[in-house]
């Protein structure tokens, strides 16, 4: 693995699982009563990337972490491009610069950004749009955005899903009576009775240079995504959301990734999908997910992978629980290149001045 205080080197592939027993994932305010969001056509339940990364930007703030967009409900406020600049242009003399050539141009660029993107973890992984509203002549050579070298496509479970019913029930009797007309109750509640939900991940190497992305960030990513699902999740639509499964596979060089690792992981449940309630319910199937793995096993540096300790896997005909998994990791990919994150032992060490 590469030096922890160097930009990311090594492209990155994840897989990250979490379920939802009686909670709304990912409610659409379009349908009117932020029903969950269900594939018309598979009933699969699905979970947006935009939603996933408000709950690491939260994480990352309760951690100690800039971060540069905020939720909307806190208090505080955000800091527009035009703040940034001036405030930094104070800090420089612009003499040093000729931002009519093209390599000053880019130093002018670093200089004033670059403790921005120092101070801004959320910038740093999933990139943003910075608004454009100065006079300054220096402002040409800056960028209206920033690429985010983190990205998520969006979850889906592996299975269709029932929205709870009895929810809806329970609050209409509820608020029949006297809190009606306080308003104490929402007729609207809907909830997914049980849904096991995988998203996929891509770290670009290339895309790191742009917003200084470090291999110290990436191994952050290891503990934050966990404990964002497990702290973030508390309001009274998501609570009831534990994660699962994760895994980054992080690959030796540069532009390659297997791609799509997500879709080698599979229902491999008895219980019909209208059955199930919790995860001791569901059974994840991971065969062809480690045969891929196998492989490329020579084009793989780390497997960096988590479990809970409740969910079960099958690979082939055999089945097992977390241990099962690790070990099958290592036939696939070598003992020497898989790595058991402790979540809440390796979460002390990124936060900052750690």
């Amino acid at each position: 693995m590469s030096n922890t205080d160097s930009i990311v080197s090594n492209r990155s592939e994840i897989v990250f699982a979490y379920d939802a027993v009686d909670a709304n994932p990912n409610g659409n305010p379009l349908s009117g009563a932020d029903r969950p969001r269900i594939d018309p056509q598979t009933d699969q339940a699905i979970v947006t990337d935009v939603r996933l990364k408000r709950y690491l930007r939260d994480q990352l703030e309760d951690d100690g972490h800039g971060v540069y967009i905020r939720n909307v409900n806190e208090e505080g406020e955000q800091s527009t491009r035009a703040d940034l600049l001036e405030a930094r242009l104070k800090e420089i003399d612009l003499d040093d610069y000729d931002p009519d050539d093209e390599d000053e141009a880019q130093k002018f660029r670093d200089d004033v950004f670059g403790e921005f993107l120092d101070k801004s973890a959320d910038v740093r992984y999933f990139g943003a749009t910075m608004s454009v509203d100065t006079d300054n002549e220096y402002a040409s050579a800056l960028p209206d955005h920033f690429t985010g070298p983190v990205q998520f496509s969006p979850g889906k479970t592996l299975h269709a899903v029932n929205e709870n019913e009895e929810y809806n029930s329970l609050t209409s009797v509820i608020a029949t009576g006297e809190d009606k007309q306080q308003g104490g109750f929402d007729l609207d509640d809907h909830r997914i009775q049980y849904g096991f939900i995988v998203f996929h991940g891509l770290v670009d190497e290339h895309g790191a240079e742009d917003t200084k992305l470090k291999e110290s960030d990436v191994r952050r990513l290891d503990s934050l995504c966990w404990r964002a699902i497990k702290n973030q999740t508390i309001s009274r639509s998501k609570v009831g959301q534990e994660p699962r499964l994760y895994v980054r596979v992080e690959y030796d060089g540069e532009s390659f990734h297997l791609g799509g690792l997500d879709k080698d992981l599979s229902n491999g449940s008895e219980v019909p999908d209208d059955e199930l309630r919790s995860v001791r319910d569901f059974r994840l199937d991971v065969t062809s997910f480690l045969e891929r793995l196998e492989n490329a096993s020579d084009r793989i540096d780390t497997v960096h992978v988590a479990a809970s300790d409740v969910l079960e896997v099958t690979n082939g005909d055999e089945t097992g629980g977390e241990e099962f998994l690790y070990d099958a990791l290592r036939d696939a990919v070598g003992e020497d290149s898989v790595r058991i994150v402790d979540i809440y032992d390796e979460a002390a060490g990124t936060r900052p001045g750690a």
